[in-house]
């Protein structure tokens, strides 16, 4: 059932303050979605506002795995990789538009590498049990060569292939928005959460200002959700002034190189970089992701810039590892994020606290949520919305998101196709193609991305700016920063005439995405 999708509609079920919701969740992100949708399939009657455009934050830049974390098994955390195995595999099954099976490679220049990595590899593949994507096994040098033809070969050994899933973290989060419309919920982007409003001590619903024309909205909820990421905090200063902090943010960036550096549909994970981090080399939409980071940031930015350090970091890593070394000339769009990871009791690296979500209930009974990432966003949905229920009093209903198909939802998709990311959503491109023959016609040739995707970001994917389209609906900033800088005003163009904005919409619209898209040039 098509579902339409744009904002006046959703706006308009929200215009009653008579209205009471029985799930407010705040904060458009990984965690606030996932509870939203879970609430939503529930049948309970769920509003989730952002603050800006869904997944703009931390959501958006990831690495682009959906794993069960080799490394949290090196650190003795089985009940968390356990977890992360199983909801890898689900996410499989559920969006197969936009998750993948994907071979990894780790390279040997030790004697003891093979047999170590293939050890602890072949335990991971046991972890996943039915939900196992292939049998890690150790390959010759010669094989890993024809693997990885980019591969430095002086003091190969040779490597360890294991499985793990790959993803579109931006385009997962706007398909599970659609599926929480199409059942009933009510997620906004756009919406500023600016008070919570009080009754009695307890927390019993928001008040949210509409960046769009800044009208202020009274919103009513039985339970409201915290879900904000590094700017929980934020919102729990509003629930109490004095209180501890939950969340230390950490820094991760991430560099685009062009398919050459690679060469393969093979990634690289290095498990242990010079100061014990995990690096990662994976292809994506015909580009290399080199990354990440791991340093603490203490400012909570929804755009933070990457590091001189962190740059040089990863280049000179990289360079370890592959023939051709990569150089600042080479980065086509580098991408910074902020993990908002629970706060440690005492001091302690970024790298060494746990990835594993925390749920806490104030004394008004505002929850809010922590940690985590996206390969467990539909567990920690459910076990969120559990935990609501119980606080807002809402009759307890049974979890159905197991098996729940995402919208988009298409089998046997050609990853080689640049536009096999829609799924069955590919078929309204054509619609709107066979409408406007012209809409065939490229706004990037480098980038692969035609009219019709630009004019479906407006008409049934929710965006409202041209950084909406350009970083979140198709992927171009992220791809390659100049080349969306180049193509800017052509989709302000495109938009302006399907929302009906003028001359100067266009202009104000190219501006803010230019003063944005600087921060992903390679200085």
């Amino acid at each position: 059932m098509e579902v339409k999708m744009n904002r006046e509609d959703l706006m308009a079920q929200i215009q009653s303050e008579e209205t009471v919701w029985d799930l407010i969740v705040i904060g458009g992100g990984a965690s606030g979605i996932g509870a939203a949708l879970e609430s939503a399939t529930r049948g309970y009657k769920t509003l989730l506002l952002e603050q800006f455009d869904y997944t703009v934050g931390t959501s958006s830049r990831s690495t682009k795995l959906v794993h069960g974390g080799v490394r949290y098994l090196a650190q003795g955390d089985v009940s968390l990789v356990l977890e992360a195995l199983r909801e890898r595999g689900l996410l499989l099954q559920n969006a197969p538009h936009l998750s993948r099976n994907q071979k990894f490679l780790i390279p040997s220049y030790s004697w003891w590498y093979k047999p170590f990595y293939t050890i602890g590899l072949t335990m991971y593949d046991l972890l996943a049990g039915k939900l196992s994507l292939g049998r890690s096994k150790p390959f010759s040098k010669e094989k890993t060569i024809k693997t990885l033809p980019t591969i430095k070969t002086k003091g190969l050994r040779g490597g360890i292939e294991y499985r793990d899933g790959q993803f579109d973290d931006a385009r997962l989060g706007l398909n599970l928005v659609q599926t929480t419309i199409e059942h009933g919920g009510v997620p906004i982007n756009y919406m500023k959460v600016t008070d919570l409003i009080k009754e009695n001590g307890k927390t019993k619903g928001v008040v949210a200002v509409d960046h769009e024309t800044g009208k202020e909205y009274r919103l009513k909820g039985k339970a409201v959700l915290n879900a904000t990421g590094v700017f929980v905090d934020d919102i729990l200063t509003k629930d109490k002034a004095e209180h501890e902090n939950l969340v230390m943010a950490s820094q991760g960036i991430h560099l685009v190189l062009d398919q050459e550096f690679l060469q393969s549909d093979t990634a690289i994970m290095i498990p242990s970089t010079s100061d014990g981090r995990v690096l990662f080399a994976v292809p994506w939409h015909n580009r290399v992701i080199v990354g990440t980071t791991d340093i603490p940031n203490p400012t909570s930015l929804i755009e933070p810039i990457a590091t001189e350090d962190e740059i040089d970091f990863i280049l000179e890593t990289a360079a370890r590892y592959l023939a051709k070394e990569p150089t600042r000339a080479d980065v086509k769009s580098v991408f910074a994020g902020l993990r908002p990871l629970a706060a440690p009791k005492k001091d302690g690296k970024t790298k060494e606290i746990s990835r594993s979500h925390k749920i806490i209930t104030s004394e008004s009974g505002l929850v809010t949520i922590i940690g985590g990432k996206w390969t467990t966003y539909r567990e920690m949905g459910e076990e969120v919305v559990d935990k609501l229920a119980e606080v807002g009093g809402i009759p307890k209903k049974e979890c159905v998101t197991q098996h729940l198909k995402i919208h988009g939802y298409k089998e046997g998709v050609d990853f080689n196709n640049p536009l096999y990311f829609y799924g069955s959503d590919v078929d309204l491109i054509n619609d709107i193609i066979k409408e406007d023959p012209t809409a065939k016609e490229f706004v990037s040739e480098e980038l692969k991305i035609i009219k019709a995707q630009v004019i479906l970001a407006i008409r049934n994917e929710l965006a409202y700016h041209v950084i909406d389209v350009l970083a979140r609906r198709t992927r171009a900033l992220f791809l390659d920063s100049k080349e969306s800088i180049r193509i800017a005003p052509l989709v302000a163009k495109i938009m302006a005439k399907e929302m009906g904005k003028d001359k100067a919409w266009e202009q104000s619209q190219v501006e803010v995405f230019n003063e944005i898209a600087k921060g992903y040039i390679m200085k």
